[in-house]
This record gives structure tokens, C-alpha cells and sequence, in this order.
């Protein structure tokens, strides 16, 4: 089969990754891609914004199937557009892609199918939202509506900072995405993430992690789009699995199915675990960015077949097998991130090639000659599996060690609550 790959990503490295070692696999192409990717995959300069001419390099190239890795895309109707042209696309339709697209949507969903979420209100004005914010007190949760790339979510521990990024989504901070802003309870537990497939009507549960969102050891410093992540995230036990299936995931299919717009591709809940059991936090409708990473490097099952059977409605047929062993990811940025940073600096020491057990998956880099520069602000993902997160752990940071690039950072401390447990147990 021939597949172009959309985004350029770590996700979309690792998805590479995982697809290139598919049987059924003959060429895989990337849509923008980076140097990590162009390892396994042929990079194409084509603008996956211009809907049109995805579907016209697709026709020229005979492509099979195409995956979209990032929300953007599908959130603008790209599966919607290659669908009617009759080629086969992985993930979710333009009106199921408000999942994520709108924070106000899902909540929508929530209050339909009785889902356990966080109280909040929803705001179109200043005025309105900062009297709420003042009605309810600190800490509160204040998110912009629409797709801020991570970061459209403020966890304010006191009323100024509530204030602050209210008036920062009025006042255009993130754009179009703040012209709404939700506003929800904060809410007390630990944070996992956990993953499934949908073809619509079936859905197929795949694995857990947990990410780390702060910039700074000990979960300081501001909100990123993640610094690390592990897999199994220990929190998410069989049984609150199975809950979070029944009380979750599955009313959310059926109450799309039921809308009329059915919900293809991959289903990532953001959870919070508190005493009174999993709440969603939020959905992504796509693979999460490190989660990603730690989920290939798990993966025994054939990655294609999986999409495939997505696409195709055939998930009730399949089943997802992983290996036993846990696996860590440590997100190499750029020092500065996520404020502002400096590009081109060169990155030196990647020449180790990636095993089953250890791989550094390119989050924005790209090739100059021989030369490896960063390019963004997340750049590597440093990923190992080990029998214990803490061997994982170990085996990324030594890899770390290799690495040569001084403009770079990273924290120290990845898979720390996991860790812990593993201690006490």
C-alpha cells in the first residue's frame, strides 16, 4: 500500500516509525515531514492546507490511504474532502473533529450523554466571563474555545491570573480560538490519558500514559504542549478502564453516531482521576503529542491494519496487543520554550540509529547538508522502553547524555510519579 503521511511532528515521526514496519507497507510519503522522518519516508513540498492539491498528489501518486497526524487538518475538513474524492483517509470528519475544535462542543456532548466532566460555564464577552471568574473564586480553570496548539488552557491558583487570561482570549492572545472562552471547576486528582480507536460504531481501547505539561522539573514553570510521557500510566488500573469505557468513551461514539456525524480516527481523553472516580478533562481527536511516542514504541500489532480497520468499519474484529514493558519519552526543547526561542542552532550526536528499545523521534528539526538544526520549539523526543518506568527512564536519560546541543533543555525528572509507586510497591 502507498500512504502520505500529513504533519511534521514527533507524533508523525513515530507514526512513521511504527508504519514503515508494516508488511503491507510499499511507500510512505510525509506532507511536510522533518529530518527524522525522511529516514523512512519520502518528504513532499505540498501544502496540506490547499485541500486540493493533497487530493491531486494523492491521484498522481496512487495513494491508498492517508493518515493525519495534527488536529489542524481535520478540524478544516481535510478527511471530509479526500473522502468525497473517494480517497481513503484516517481520522475523524470535520463536524466530529469539534471534539476537539471546540471546547464549548464537548461540553455540549457532555451535557447530552450525562458524561462526568468539570462544572463550567461558557462566555462570548469579557464582561460576563469575568464575573463568573469572580463569582466562583480560585483556582479555576479558563480555556479558549477554539485551537490554540496547547496553548489556550490557563490552571489559575489565584483570581488575578483567572482575570488575566480572560482578558488575554478577549484581547486576542490566541486569536480566533479566544473569541469563546470556557470556564471550569478546578478539579483535584491525578491527570492520564488514555487512548481508543473508533470506526464509528466500534470502539477499540488502546493503551494509557501520562504526560508532564510543565516546562520545569517538579511540574513548574508555565503550561507546554509536553515536556515527556510514559506508558502504562499506573493510575488508570483495569477497572477504572473499564469505567471510563462505559461512562465515557462509548456514550460519546453513540452520541455522535446519533448526530448523524459519526466519530472515525482516534479518540484521546484527557482524564483527571479524584476520589470520586475519572472525569474528562478534554479531547483530542488525534494521537497526543509525546503520548504518541511511548504508544509506537509499545505497539506489537501491525499499526496500518489498525487504521485500516477504522476507516473501514472492521474494529470489532480487531485487537490492539502490546508489549509488557513500559516506555518513556523525554521532549528535548529549545531553551526558551514555550516563549519565544532561537531556530538553526545545530544538534550533533543523533547518528545512533533507532532500535525497538531506544529511538529519538524529531519533533521540529530540519536537514542543512549534513547538519541537523532545530527548527521549533519541541525538537527531539527522546524515547526508551524498559521492564520499569525507571529503567526507561534510564535508558532515555542515557541516551540524553549523547546528545550534543547546548541551546537545547530538558527536564530531569520524566515519569516521576510512576517512579515513585514502582518504589513503594
Amino acid at each position: 500500500m502507498k500512504l502520505l503521511l500529513i504533519g511534521s511532528g514527533g507524533r508523525e515521526h513515530a507514526l512513521a516509525w511504527a508504519l514503515a514496519k508494516s508488511p503491507k507497507l510499499t511507500k510512505l510519503y510525509a506532507a511536510p515531514g522533518n529530518a527524522g522522518i525522511a529516514e523512512v519516508a519520502e518528504l513532499c513540498n505540498l501544502n496540506t492546507t490547499d485541500h486540493q492539491a493533497v487530493i491531486g498528489f494523492c491521484r498522481d501518486h496512487e495513494i491508498d490511504l492517508v493518515v493525519v497526524g495534527p488536529e489542524a487538518p481535520l478540524v478544516a475538513g481535510l478527511v471530509d474532502d479526500l473522502e468525497a474524492a473517494g480517497i481513503k483517509a484516517f481520522g475523524p470528519s470535520k463536524a466530529a473533529a469539534q471534539l476537539e475544535g471546540s471546547k464549548a462542543f464537548t461540553k455540549g456532548v457532555c451535557d447530552e450523554a450525562d458524561i462526568p466532566t468539570a462544572g463550567y460555564g461558557r462566555f462570548d464577552t469579557a464582561e460576563d466571563a469575568l464575573t463568573y471568574v469572580r463569582k466562583q473564586g480560585a483556582p479555576i480553570v479558563v480555556k479558549a474555545d477554539g485551537l490554540a496548539a496547547g496553548k489556550g488552557v490557563v490552571v489559575a491558583m489565584t483570581l488575578k491570573e483567572a482575570e488575566d487570561a480572560v482578558t488575554a482570549c478577549f484581547e486576542g492572545s490566541f486569536g480566533e480560538a479566544g473569541a469563546e472562552v470556557v470556564i471550569e471547576e478546578f478539579l483535584e486528582g491525578e491527570e492520564a490519558s488514555f487512548f481508543v480507536l473508533s470506526d464509528g460504531t466500534n470502539a477499540l481501547p488502546l493503551a494509557t500514559a501520562q504526560d508532564h505539561k510543565r516546562a520545569y522539573d517538579g511540574d513548574e514553570g508555565p503550561n507546554t504542549g509536553g515536556m515527556g510521557a510514559y506508558s502504562p500510566a499506573p493510575v488508570l488500573t483495569d477497572a477504572l478502564i473499564a469505567d471510563v469505557m462505559r461512562t465515557i468513551i462509548e456514550p460519546t461514539i453513540a452520541t455522535l453516531a446519533k448526530r448523524g456525524t459519526p466519530f472515525k480516527g482516534v479518540l484521546y481523553a484527557g482524564l483527571m482521576i479524584g476520589k470520586n472516580g475519572p472525569k474528562l478533562i478534554e479531547y483530542n481527536t488525534r494521537f497526543g503529542d509525546p503520548e504518541c511516542q511511548v504508544l509506537m514504541m509499545r505497539l506489537k500489532s501491525d499499526l496500518l491494519d489498525l487504521l485500516l480497520a477504522s476507516v473501514e468499519g472492521r474494529l470489532d474484529q480487531m485487537t490492539a496487543d502490546w508489549r509488557d514493558e513500559a516506555a518513556l519519552t523525554v521532549v528535548m526543547a529549545a531553551k526558551g520554550y514555550p516563549g519565544s526561542y532561537d531556530k538553526g542552532t545545530e544538534i550533533r550526536g543523533l547518528d545512533t540509529a533507532a532500535t525497538d528499545d531506544v529511538a529519538v523521534f524529531h519533533a521540529g528539526t530540519k536537514r542543512n547538508g549534513t547538519q541537523i538544526l532545530a527548527n521549533g520549539g519541541r525538537v527531539l523526543n527522546v524515547t526508551a522502553v524498559g521492564a520499569t518506568v525507571h529503567e526507561a527512564q534510564q535508558r532515555a536519560y542515557e541516551r540524553i547524555r549523547d546528545i550534543d546541543w547546548p541551546e537545547g533543555f530538558c527536564r530531569s525528572d520524566i515519569g516521576w510519579r510512576a517512579i515513585a509507586r514502582e518504589s513503594e510497591g
